[in-house]
């Protein structure tokens, strides 16, 4: 876990030991990336001689910024169609924009829940994405925060029609959204869907602790439900799902019963493993046909690219007091949670990129606004958050007297991690001091992010999987 001020220390140290050494310059080979065949002295050393050469200074500083492309020019080799004129769909965070927004007439506007947590909101989300429809989003706050006054809805989610028409509940959502478009059939008229729907009520556990954080996991008295509860609903989730020829709950293609039980079961994955020793709803042996869902949603772009949220998200919730454990982190979680993080560090050696940038290109093919590949989404992310990246890393380092120079290195480290992502730059060709203060940014911004709210899991495992690689490099 990256501590904000440790980072602020650390990238100061890089600094001052840079001073304390001569780098060899190396000359441009072949192989270097065009942006980074430069000099292999440290941006740090360039700065401290140019200070030792008052004659010079301008001419050094201008090769200091030269030698990181700027903001600038980043965003153009992200390449992505953002930056020209086409539309980009409107998603608004009503706790930091809390006006009242033009309401589209040609669109369905959806109210959800602002950080991805809430299972209904996602069970809209994912029908928006899958029918792959130009809609608007406007995210609510479900904690007890200030929600817009124009905002009348008790819960999430809500969807405002074209016409001004507002509707709740969220497979009435589903089922509206299959009637009215038909570039997906969900066959939510069709009555083995309807009845697979049904049965979810009767599977998952009765009697827990209402939360969109951690749905089913809790009773009332905040401790979490036995073991033996999640093995009999995950046992009877198996049995429904061998009842169907393929490896979804209604045959071989997805249908509105997936959209009904996925968000559940998504978080089950990741969160049940927390809550009891040897108890993993993945597991090919205790549920193959569970096992075999899993695979398969994970091969719906819609899903894997944008809604899904990722393990580190889904455990780090659990981290948190209140809505759903009664106040209280359970004991369970708190002796897990070294064991969590090192599971988390495991799964990022874990990236099959060629089967991700599959998945990502289909998802991306008919959105323009969408980099072409999961790296660059993550830098264009990057790229457009940089100002509230940089204040909420120096917020949260605590000393104000150096938050000029900080700023100026923090600035310059997200700017080679940009070049990384884009593929400028390795491992391999970043300077040692550039390569350790880059792993240490990679690690704070994975440490902070909550997925799905900030970005989908697919460019989250991309910065996951940097973080690994910048570490083990020998």
């Amino acid at each position: 876990m990256v501590n904000a001020a440790a980072l602020l220390l650390q990238l100061q140290l890089l600094w001052l030991a840079a001073l304390s050494r001569r780098v060899v310059a190396f000359s441009p080979q072949a192989s270097v990336p065009p942006l980074l065949s430069i000099s292999d002295r440290t941006n740090a050393q360039v700065r401290f001689e140019s200070r030792m050469s008052s004659e010079s200074t301008a001419t050094t500083t201008s090769a200091l910024h030269s030698m990181v492309s700027s903001w600038s020019d980043l965003e153009k080799q992200i390449g992505v169609s953002y930056l020209n004129p086409v539309p980009v769909p409107v998603s608004i965070d009503s706790v930091l924009q809390p006006e009242k927004p033009s309401f589209s007439t040609d669109q369905p506007t959806l109210f959800r829940e602002r950080h991805g947590w809430c299972p209904y909101s996602e069970r809209v989300w994912l029908t928006l994405e899958l029918l792959d429809i130009p809609y608007d989003t406007i995210r609510i706050d479900n904690t007890g925060g200030p929600r817009p006054s124009y905002y009348s809805g008790a819960t999430t989610p809500q969807m405002e029609w074209p016409n001004g028409k507002t509707q709740g509940e969220s497979m009435d959502l589903v089922y509206q959204l299959d009637e009215d478009y038909s570039s997906y059939d969900f066959q939510s008229a069709n009555s083995q869907v309807r009845e697979t729907i049904s049965k979810f009520r009767s599977v998952f556990p009765s009697g827990a602790r209402p939360s969109s954080r951690a749905a089913f996991l809790f009773q009332y008295s905040g401790e979490p439900l036995w073991k033996s509860t999640f093995e009999e609903t995950l046992k009877k989730t198996d049995e429904l799902l061998a009842e169907t020829k393929g490896p979804f709950f209604v045959g071989d293609s997805l249908t509105a019963a997936d959209i009904a039980w996925c968000p559940f079961l998504e978080r089950y994955r990741y969160q049940l493993p927390c809550l009891h020793e040897d108890l993993n709803p993945y597991d090919s042996k205790l549920y193959p046909h569970l096992t075999a869902w899993y695979n398969a949603m994970d091969q719906i772009p819609a899903y894997a690219c944008r809604v899904k949220g990722n393990a580190s998200s889904w455990r780090k919730v659990l981290f948190m007091a209140g809505f759903g454990n009664g106040g209280m982190v359970p004991i369970e979680i708190k002796g897990n949670k070294d064991n969590l993080i090192q599971r988390d560090k495991e799964n990022m050696s874990q990236m099959n990129e060629a089967s991700d940038l599959e998945i990502w290109q289909a998802y991306a093919s008919t959105r323009p606004y969408v980099a072409d590949t999961p790296q660059a989404q993550a830098a264009q992310i990057i790229c457009s958050n940089r100002q509230v990246i940089l204040k909420d890393t120096l917020k949260r380092g605590g000393d104000t007297s150096t938050a000029s120079s900080s700023e100026e290195e923090l600035d310059e480290t997200m700017r080679e991690l940009v070049e990384v992502l884009l593929g400028n730059a390795d491992e391999t060709s970043l300077t040692n001091d550039s390569r350790r203060a880059v792993g240490a940014l990679v690690a704070f911004l994975n440490e902070r992010m909550c997925v799905p709210r900030d970005m989908g899991a697919t460019p989250a495992a991309v910065l996951e999987h940097l973080e690994w690689k910048l570490q083990t490099y020998n």
